[in-house]
């Protein structure tokens, strides 16, 4: 149900490339060089959004292997037992009865769930057409589904207790909503609320500031404006990543830092992506 998620071979081989060809730094590190103009050439950061459990048990001790730093994003609802929407959906989608699957009641089509390629096509169409709707809307799609296919996946996400590990061992935290709201499809008041509930919720788990965050969805217009890199500034946050591709410069606004996936399953395809995105400076 997730043929596009890298395995642990693969993001050791990414890690790798990391090592061997740029100069990793912490998100505070390369904003402090970015500042005083003296940033390394080929300086990447690594973060993570939305708060998996994988991130402190698959991922880290790759990251310490390497000696890498990296900031995982939070959205602080999810933590110690809850579950992220589309997570919630894919599940549902992967073990419910074989057969037609009408979800006009909760505003969406009508699907057949009949084989594994039917069930990842309703997974992907389901989580696309769900992804922009009201948070309540949304919430009433996921409770059908998960009812229809008496599913409970819970323990994806970090503990609190697994979150703080993180921070421990040196993971820098940052903010990404509390539910992982579209910031664009909500009103000023909701947005307000899910930034700064969010910067609440983690300073009260991990005790000290966080000072980060990353935009659910991340592209600019569709999935927050100018107005909600407003609000993040004004809840207290010193710097927030898009998913804008291409990379940042001095003049780039802190509260607007681009970032790039690499998907590639090919070292060489991998390496010459990163240095397309080089050629897109903000």
């Amino acid at each position: 149900m997730r043929p596009g998620e890298i395995t642990i071979r693969e993001f050791e081989w990414q890690m790798g490339l990391l090592r061997d060809h740029f100069n990793v730094l912490s998100l505070r590190d390369a904003l402090e060089h970015l500042e005083r103009g003296c940033l390394p050439p080929r300086s990447v950061c690594i973060t993570f959004d939305d708060g998996y459990a994988d991130n402190l048990t698959v991922a880290l001790p790759v990251l310490e292997r390497f000696g890498f730093a990296a900031t995982v994003f939070v959205s602080s609802g999810f933590l110690s037992g809850g579950q992220m929407w589309n997570d919630s959906i894919v599940e549902a989608l992967r073990v419910i009865r074989p057969g037609p699957l009408d979800l006009r009641t909760v505003g969406l089509g009508e699907f057949d769930i009949g084989d594994e390629p039917s069930r990842l096509h309703a997974a992907t169409g389901i989580i696309r057409d769900s992804k922009y709707l009201p948070l309540e809307q949304r919430s009433e799609v996921v409770r059908y589904l998960t009812e229809a296919a008496n599913v409970d996946s819970s323990g994806l996400m970090l503990t609190h207790e697994g979150l703080k590990e993180l921070r421990r061992r040196g993971v820098e935290i940052g903010g990404h909503t509390v539910s992982h709201a579209i910031l664009a499809s909500l009103d000023e008041d909701e947005a307000r609320s899910e930034i700064a509930q969010c910067k609440v919720d983690l300073e009260a788990i991990l005790g000290e500031p966080v000072n980060f965050f990353a935009y659910p969805n991340g592209r600019r217009d569709q999935d927050y404006r100018q107005l909600d890199a407003n609000l993040v500034r004004d809840a207290g946050f010193v710097a927030a990543v898009t998913t804008n591709w291409g990379v940042s410069s001095p003049a780039t606004s802190r509260f607007e830092l681009p970032r790039f996936t690499p998907w590639d399953k090919n070292r060489a395809k991998y390496l010459i992506r990163m240095a397309l995105n080089a050629r897109q400076r903000h």
